[in-house]
C-alpha cells in the first residue's frame, strides 16, 4: 500500500469520526500549547535579567558599609568617604572606572508640581561607567563638581512628570529640598534595574550634595567598574585590600564595608530562572503525556470497530507492514493536527500575555521545534501498540468478528 493512500485512509478515518478527533487531539493541543507559552514565559524572564544585567552594569563593583547587628536588627554604618575612592581610583590597574555616591530622597518643586524622588551627588563620570548617556543639554564637569555648583541632570521619566519637554527644562530651575538649581540635562531612558527605577533619578554634583544639601561628608557607596579582561575576584580581591589599608583594619578584624557583585547576583538569578522554566515546561508536557494516552485509547477503540475492515484488507493481500504503517499513520496524524493547532493556541497565549498582561514572552524556533516534535514522537510512541495489534489480527477470525 503507498504511503499515499494509507494518509488517503487515514484522514477519510479520520474525518469519519470528526468529533470524537477532535476531542482526541485536544490533549495534545493543550499540551504543545502550554509547553510553549510556559517556555516563551521562561525565556522572556531570562531576556529580561540579560537586559538587566545590561542596565545594571555586569561589570560593576558596588562598595557599601558593613551590616553591623545591633539586638538582632542589621544596621549601616556609613564608613565610606570620598578619599576612599580616590585611593581606589589610584590603586588598582583593573579598575576602569570609580564613582562615589550619596543617594537621598527630597522634595523637588518645578512651578506648581512637587514630588518626592531620589537625588544621587556623584561625579560626572558616572554616566560612563553606568553606561547613560545625555539626550538633551550636558552632564555637569569637574568644574561644576569643584565649585559646588547647583546645577542637576535629570532623569528620563522626570520631564513627563514635570509635564515639559525635555528640550524645555534646559536652563529652567528646579528646587530641591527648598534649594534652587539649574538644569542642565536630560538623560536617555535608562530602564528599571528590577528593584529600582533609574530614570526617575535626579543627579547633582558630589560635593554640591555633600556641602549644601546633606551637609555630610560621607558617600553611601562607591561604584568600581572592572576593566575589560581583567577578573572579577580578583579586582574585589584589589578593592578588599585598597579600603583595609585606608581603613587601618588590622589583620583577623572584619571589614568595615562590603562588597557587592552584580554579576553574580544576576547570574544567580538567571540560574534559578531556567531551573523554573524546565519545571514549567516538565509540567507542561505531562499533558502531552495524557494526550498521548488518550490516543493511544481511542486508537484501541478504533482497532476493535475496524476488525472486519482489516480482515478485508489482509484476505485482498495487504501484508502486516501495511495495517501497521496504516494505523501509525492516522496516530502520527492526530498529533500533527494537533501539534499545529497547539502551535497557534501557545503563540496567541504568549503574545496576548506580553500585550495586555505585560510579561515579556519569546517564542523562541527551538521551543516550536522541540514541542511538535515531541508531539510527533507521542503519537508513534502511543500508536505502536493498537498498530501492532491490528497487524497480528488472523484474517479468518477478523472476518468473522461481529
Amino acid at each position: 500500500m503507498l504511503l499515499g493512500e494509507t494518509m488517503r485512509i487515514a484522514l477519510q478515518s479520520i474525518r469519519g469520526n470528526l468529533f470524537r478527533a477532535v476531542l482526541t487531539m485536544l490533549g495534545i493541543v493543550i499540551g504543545v500549547g502550554a509547553v510553549i507559552t510556559m517556555v516563551a514565559l521562561g525565556t522572556g524572564a531570562q531576556r529580561a535579567i540579560d537586559e538587566q544585567m545590561q542596565a545594571l552594569g555586569g561589570d560593576i563593583l558596588s562598595v557599601g558599609p558593613a551590616n553591623r547587628f545591633n539586638r538582632g536588627v542589621a544596621r549601616d554604618e556609613v564608613t565610606l568617604t570620598t578619599d576612599d575612592a580616590l585611593a581606589l581610583a589610584r590603586g588598582s590597574e583593573r579598575f576602569d572606572g570609580v564613582v562615589p555616591e550619596i543617594n537621598s530622597r527630597f522634595q523637588i518643586k518645578y512651578g506648581n508640581r512637587n514630588l518626592n524622588l531620589s537625588v544621587l551627588g556623584t561625579t560626572p563620570n558616572y554616566i560612563d561607567v553606568h553606561g547613560f548617556t545625555v539626550a538633551q543639554g550636558r552632564m555637569f564637569s569637574r568644574a561644576d563638581d569643584a565649585g559646588r555648583s547647583r546645577v542637576a541632570v535629570l532623569g528620563a521619566e522626570i520631564p513627563g512628570m514635570l509635564d515639559t519637554e525635555a528640550a524645555a527644562l534646559i536652563g529652567r530651575k528646579i528646587q530641591i529640598r527648598s534649594i534652587s538649581f539649574d538644569v542642565i540635562g536630560v538623560l536617555e531612558a535608562k530602564g528599571s534595574s528590577g528593584w529600582r527605577n533609574p530614570d526617575d533619578d535626579i543627579w547633582i554634583p558630589l560635593s554640591t550634595a555633600q556641602f549644601r544639601v546633606t551637609g555630610d561628608d560621607k558617600v553611601a557607596s562607591i561604584s568600581v567598574r572592572v576593566r575589560d579582561g581583567a577578573s572579577i575576584e580578583q579586582t574585589m580581591v584589589d578593592v578588599e585590600r585598597i579600603l583595609r589599608r585606608e581603613h587601618g583594619i588590622l589583620p583577623g578584624r572584619d571589614n568595615d564595608f562590603s562588597i557587592f557583585n552584580r554579576k553574580q547576583f544576576l547570574d544567580s538569578r538567571q540560574e534559578a530562572t531556567e531551573v523554573f522554566t524546565y519545571l514549567l515546561a516538565g509540567i507542561a508536557g505531562v499533558s502531552l503525556v495524557v494526550g498521548g494516552i488518550g490516543i493511544m485509547n481511542i486508537m484501541l477503540v478504533t482497532v476493535t470497530e475496524r476488525t472486519r475492515e482489516i480482515g478485508i484488507r489482509k484476505a485482498l493481500g495487504a501484508t502486516r507492514g501495511n495495517i501497521l504503517l496504516q494505523f501509525l499513520v492516522e496516530s502520527m496524524t492526530l498529533c500533527l493536527i494537533g501539534g499545529l493547532l497547539g502551535l497557534g493556541l501557545g503563540v496567541a497565549v504568549a503574545y496576548l500575555a506580553n500585550e495586555f498582561a505585560g510579561w515579556q514572552t519569546v517564542v523562541t524556533t527551538s521551543s516550536v521545534v522541540t514541542a511538535f516534535a515531541f508531539s510527533a514522537g507521542v503519537g508513534l510512541f502511543f500508536g505502536i501498540w493498537p498498530a501492532q495489534r491490528a497487524a497480528r489480527l488472523d484474517p479468518i477470525d477478523a472476518l468473522r468478528y461481529e
